[in-house]
């Protein structure tokens, strides 16, 4: 099997004896982000107030190109960029003419919305339904939503506590419109984990994600691809959004018109630096999506074959190998998932845990040697 450590030299020499199985949550950085981190600050240094020309007319455009080539929409423009993936949650919900808002999602969404939602439950803003994640829950929030009843449906592309993936995205699609409900996708799971098709639903579906996780970018990259004719006016709105039109009455707040109508204000590009070096790096390797989730299920195959001599057999498999899409790390159920996250943690071993799910998530960067000292540590987990 080929090895890409050569790409990640940086991260593994800054902690040669770590084995990192979180690359589900703190993917590592490629060397190739170091060079983007650096090329910012020259940028600016050089540039000083002129960098702004660069920033958004080179590099925010690339950044574009390459969340359109992955997603496979047909139009660049409709793809935004800001810090993370609660401010466009915020600002999109802000365009929402009606209050409250009433709400439909799983039950299994990240803490970006999670809280966000127990907090505007609170303030009266939103009403919110939610769909238990259990098998079956694709088909029983479509059938939910089909109600009519909602303004916002939000629901997460793969399930990260359990890996699950929600599969009727174009039954979701078929019910959006600009006046409601509009239908969110929660991509953090997904995005550069699972070949991802937007193609036939981008005129209809808002898809966000980041750099955080699969695009091993870091943080400061949150991304958006909001569809032509959906939340033109968002409330919580920065002046990088703002439109000049003299058409418009005096004092009128214009708008951008296209997904740049989500900007906010003066932001820091460094994340979105690191975004399009790695972009460019993956392509002059050769790796696309399908190449690196080949590579990881190559390793992930090896670590189940060998879970036989580990205490970690006896743990549930939420999400096992088989067709359609499946989320990049693997999720064990044991009521010992606490304390094995800890112990493998003292040893260097870094994993994370979510209740009673520990979490292994196999990277770019991980070869057969990493994927056989994990099963040497597992195998001494504590029962």
């Amino acid at each position: 099997m080929t090895s890409y450590k050569h790409l990640f030299q940086r991260a593994i020499a800054a902690a040669p004896e770590r084995l990192h199985f979180a690359a589900h949550s703190h993917h590592l950085w490629p060397d190739a982000s170091y060079v983007g981190q650096l090329a910012y600050w020259e940028d600016s240094a050089r540039l000083a107030d002129r960098k702004w020309e660069r920033v958004l007319g080179e590099i925010f455009p690339a950044g574009q190109a390459h969340v359109a080539n992955e997603l496979r929409l047909p139009d660049p423009s409709t793809v935004v960029f800001a810090a993370n993936t609660h401010d466009f949650i915020v600002r999109l919900l802000s365009a929402c003419p009606r209050r409250p808002v009433r709400v439909l999602s799983s039950g299994g969404e990240f803490h970006s919305f999670r809280r966000q939602a127990a907090r505007w439950i609170e303030g009266g803003t939103i009403t919110l339904d939610k769909v238990a994640v259990e098998p079956g829950f694709s088909d029983r929030l479509v059938e939910q939503a089909r109600t009519g009843d909602y303004d916002l449906i939000f629901v997460s592309q793969m399930m990260y506590g359990s890996g699950a993936a929600f599969t009727r995205l174009a039954d979701l699609a078929a019910l959006a419109s600009p006046e409601g409900p509009w239908v969110v996708v929660d991509g953090y799971h997904g995005f550069m984990a699972v070949e991802t098709d937007l193609s036939a639903v981008a005129d209809k579906v808002f898809y966000l994600t980041g750099g955080y996780k699969y695009a091993m970018s870091g943080e400061g990259v949150g991304l958006m691809h909001a569809p032509a004719g959906y939340a033109l006016r968002p409330e919580v709105t920065g002046w990088f959004a703002e439109f000049d039109d003299l058409s418009l009455p005096p004092g009128t707040c214009g708008y951008l018109p296209d997904a740049r109508r989500f900007m906010g204000a003066t932001f820091d590009a460094t994340g979105l630096y690191r975004f399009v070096a790695v972009r460019d790096m993956l392509g002059g390797e050769g790796l696309n999506t399908a190449r690196i989730s080949a590579h990881v299920a190559g390793l992930r195959d090896q670590l189940l074959a060998g879970l036989g001599a580990t205490p970690l057999a006896e743990a549930a498999l939420l999400n096992p190998p088989g067709d359609g899409p499946r989320a990049r790390f693997l999720a064990f159920e044991h009521g010992q998932a606490q304390a094995w996250k800890k112990w493998l943690e003292a040893r260097d071993v870094i994993t994370d845990v979510r209740g009673d799910v520990l979490r292994i998530g196999i990277g770019l960067y991980h070869d057969p040697r990493d994927i056989d000292a994990l099963l040497g540590e597992l195998a001494g987990l504590p029962y």
